[in-house]
């Protein structure tokens, strides 16, 4: 049976009857944004997009970062990147930290007005002298030229920020606007592999804007109390290649 339609599926759908909160991931949320429809099969109708391939590679080097800024945060002295970027900060040290990082757990806050969980696990979380809280999100790529955050593409990044910020806020948190990603690229400019991969190292830092994500909460809990499929996000690649095969089958 496929991992992503199985129509026996009924755990963590939404039951518009129901009174039990019901989680909402911050992914779930960026999918409502990109394509209400998908979201609806997903989240009302058990049938989820077509899983991607996992990034073995890149959950490597995100376990590796935590494991170097963790000696840092338990001594409470900065690691050298933010030595180097005048970064005036340090790991933030707190009981949930293992919690807030772990998938389908994460940093969660219960939306009353819509009785959502919504949820999200970070990277890392820093504190500055201002004691305020910033969100560290690590990514990793390998490509030529300077890593950035100009593709449109990457507004997923940011709106998985500004959720992050947005949830620490809600849970009692002050939360810095500014946020930073940790961004490492491979280098292929070496003579050779020799077993091993090296990066290059950026702090990219972001200032968020909360502002759209209560708006959104409802609009998705709407959309989910909803008896009637949603029409297709207009970028939607998923729901283009179903219409397509439709027509050529019909």
């Amino acid at each position: 049976m496929s991992q992503y339609y199985n129509p026996n599926r009924t755990r963590n759908l939404f039951d518009p009857e129901t009174k039990e909160p019901f989680k909402l991931s911050r992914s779930k949320l960026d999918l409502f944004l990109e394509c209400p429809r998908c979201f609806y099969l997903d989240r009302r109708l058990g049938v989820g997009r077509p899983p991607g391939f996992p990034f073995s590679l890149n959950s490597a080097v995100d376990t590796l970062l935590k494991k170097e800024f963790d000696i840092h945060r338990v001594a409470g002295s900065q690691h050298p990147l933010m030595k180097t970027y005048g970064v005036d900060a340090v790991p933030f040290s707190h009981e949930k930290m293992d919690e807030w990082r772990e998938n389908f757990k994460g940093v969660q806050f219960l939306h009353e007005m819509t009785n959502l969980i919504i949820t999200g696990a970070v990277d890392d979380v820093w504190i500055n002298s201002k004691k305020e809280l910033i969100v560290v999100d690590y990514k990793s790529t390998s490509k030529e030229g300077e890593v950035n955050l100009d593709a449109d593409w990457q507004i997923g990044y940011k709106r998985q920020m500004e959720i992050y910020q947005w949830l620490l806020r809600r849970n009692g948190f002050k939360v810095s606007d500014t946020g930073y990603f940790v961004y490492v690229n491979g280098r292929t400019d070496l003579e050779a592999f020799d077993g091993k991969l090296e990066f290059y190292v950026k702090l990219i830092s972001y200032k968020g804007d909360d502002s759209w994500i209560e708006k959104t909460i409802f609009e998705a809990h709407s959309c989910l109390l909803d008896n009637k499929i949603p029409q297709a996000g207009s970028d939607c690649d998923y729901c283009h290649y179903v219409e397509a095969v439709q027509e050529k089958t019909e």
